[in-house]
């Protein structure tokens, strides 16, 4: 992103306000019609991509150019037209009447230069997946079987994807992020100003930095407190990393480690209720399932997520000899009590949504409450220029998501309108040969390398349009494969090629890379294991008799612990390759037995928590008897 001077900062400073102001003000006459909403959102952030984000790496950094001036312009052209013309388009019959010359030539531009402002703002990737795409609608005819199409004209293809309210650039995802995601990034700001990530950091260092390897249970329990409302990966790695990953390095944990598990506990804040990411109002809207159920659902399986993470890192700790912090750096309980207003905001965030408020209005008054209890303390007063400060970031926030929204709009309609999503889904169904266990396998790998790169909402979206079709005929009921999909879409943050959160984390940490990727990957494999069991064991997503739920807690308790010995490659003393090739074996016999839908799991819980009382009490006998 650039850092520009003058005027030139000025001019974007104001404009990104202003975009952040448009999203306040329609929350408060409420939302405009879905075309004028949309054209507005894109008619204010599209632009922002030419101006703040250079178009190679030798152009400048300080300022614009005039080619970046004239693509600005010529990128607002489009959505003016569709707001100016708003009840003639709403009366034309979609699919039905022509398009004229200036519609076709206006849908061309606003395509091109969507492509191009993705390729500098995102994600090249993501480009060549929507170049390819849209050059299937062409080559389509020409292909056999499921992935045949009928020949489209030019006029039918600009429609689709510039005039379709449903879908395409305009479309239904795009008006998902002009509302709720765009209120839950001007929320996120406005948490980031008022302190709110620093009190959470400082609840955790209270929470576990005394232990062995404090600076490490700081990131996973700060992160995770910070990502399940943020729900950026990215930014929360920045976040948050820029404070536990040098005090990691300080406390003795490898520098790739460091990395990997900041990278690893802010990814999980996407799984992690109320926010996750926003997906989970986006998953409620599409799966017409109440927002509480979604949350009540995914809440076990983000919190062993995080169990697993955190034994690991503890483990970790103690094989290396690494202590916590010293009692003298950490916050009192007088200070965490005396600021716990801070938690206010989210707390009436919570309030909201449980009261049957929609997440957009949620969102929008606990932005008030935000800025209400930042006058406790002279430090966090929202004095008018922090207000101007979180609005221009909130505006600089919302142009990779909005960007990536409206892609995500392009793909969608091409599986959609083409008939490929079903095509792909029956190419997944054959390959398994109604084997669920395969399918899963394919549809896993599908939504990570869709997932690459791409912001929550869209890497979701995308992935569960081709995950869901190929599930659901394989019998997996709807919200298990919305959320199989969310894991896997977001589980590429740290999946090596292509991890971003792991490639922040790694810059933070001065490491390399890809060895904070395989960190990472190996950190976040409770993400994987979750993933499954959510498809095969009902009791994960709280269904069932409360016996049924507490042997699940039971046994992925087990599961968990197991993983993290397995990683760490300790159990009170270093193990060697033989005896971790056990533990992984013990791991997915445990693993086999709780996602067996015939397994007597209940009795498999009972052994394993007599077996952990009876360790525990032997254990705490053992260390008197030497005390002593």
């Amino acid at each position: 992103m650039r850092e520009l001077r003058g005027w030139q900062r000025w001019v974007v400073g104001v404009w990104l306000v202003a975009t952040a102001l448009f999203h306040l003000y329609t929350a408060t006459v409420g939302i405009l019609q879905p075309r004028l909403q949309r054209g507005a959102h894109l008619l204010l952030l599209l632009p922002m991509a030419f101006l703040l984000y250079p178009a190679t790496k030798k152009s400048p950094k300080d300022r614009f150019t005039v080619l970046d001036i004239t693509l600005a312009i010529l990128s607002t052209i489009p959505s003016l037209y569709l707001m100016i013309y708003n009840n003639s388009l709403n009366m034309r019959f979609e699919r039905v009447d022509p398009l004229t010359t200036t519609q076709i030539i206006l849908g061309i531009i606003i395509i091109i230069l969507l492509l191009e402002a993705i390729r500098r703002a995102v994600v090249p990737a993501m480009t060549i997946l929507l170049i390819a795409m849209m050059a299937y609608v062409y080559i389509a005819p020409y292909l056999p079987g499921i992935f045949y199409n009928k020949p489209m004209k030019l006029g039918r293809f600009v429609e689709m994807f510039y005039l379709i309210t449903d879908s395409g650039i305009y479309g239904s995802i795009t008006g998902i992020s002009a509302t709720v995601v765009a209120m839950f990034v001007i929320f996120g700001a406005f948490l980031e100003s008022t302190g709110v990530g620093n009190y959470l950091t400082m609840v955790a260092a209270r929470i576990a930095g005394k232990g062995p390897g404090g600076p490490a249970k700081i990131a996973v329990v700060g992160s995770g407190l910070f990502g399940s409302i943020s729900g950026i990966a990215a930014s929360n790695v920045y976040a948050t990393g820029s404070f536990t990953i040098p005090m990691m390095k300080k406390m003795g944990y490898k520098p790739e480690f460091a990395g990997a598990v900041e990278a690893v506990a802010s990814t999980g804040g996407i799984f992690m209720p109320p926010v996750m990411g926003a997906a989970a109002f986006i998953m409620s809207e599409l799966t017409n399932i109440p927002y509480v159920k979604i949350c009540l659902a995914a809440l076990l399986g983000a919190i062993f997520y995080y169990i697993a993470l955190g034994i690991t890192v503890h483990l970790v700790a103690l094989r290396d000899g690494l202590k916590g912090l010293p009692k003298e750096e950490l916050p009192s309980w007088k200070k965490i009590l005396k600021e716990s207003y801070l938690l206010a905001p989210a707390v009436g965030l919570v309030y909201f949504l449980v009261k049957g408020y929609s997440p957009f209005m949620a969102a929008y008054y606990s932005i008030w409450i935000s800025i209400a209890i930042s006058f406790f303390k002279k430090e966090t007063m929202m004095t008018p220029k922090r207000i101007i400060s979180a609005l221009e970031t909130s505006g600089k926030n919302m142009i990779i998501v909005a960007l990536a929204c409206a892609g995500a709009g392009i793909v969608v309609s091409v599986l959609t309108y083409t008939g490929l999503g079903l095509g792909l889904a029956s190419v997944i169904t054959s390959l398994a040969g109604g084997k669920l266990l395969l399918a899963l396998i394919l549809v896993m790998v599908t939504c990570l390398i869709l997932g690459m790169g791409l912001p929550t909402t869209p890497a979701y979206i995308i992935a569960v349009t081709i995950a869901a079709p190929a599930l659901l005929k394989m019998g997996v009921d709807v919200l298990k494969a919305h959320l199989f999909a969310l894991y896997f879409a977001k589980l590429s943050e740290v999946t090596p090629p292509v991890c971003v959160a792991s490639y922040c984390g790694a810059s933070i940490a001065k490491a390399d890379p890809m060895k904070v990727g395989y960190e990472s990957w190996k950190l976040g494999l409770t993400g994987y294991l979750v993933g499954y069991i959510f498809v095969y064991n009902d009791a994960l997503l709280m269904r069932g008799s409360v016996w049924q739920i507490l042997t699940i807690v039971i046994l992925m308790s087990l599961i968990s612990y197991l993983l993290a010995v397995g990683v760490a490659g300790y159990f009170r003393k270093k193990l060697n390759i033989y005896e971790r090739f056990i533990v992984f074996f013990v791991l997915a016999l445990a693993v086999w037995a709780t996602a067996t839908p015939k397994f007597p799991k209940e009795i498999l819980a009972i052994v394993v928590f007599i077996v952990a009382v009876v360790y525990m009490s032997l254990t705490k006998f053992l260390i008197k008897k030497r005390e002593a």
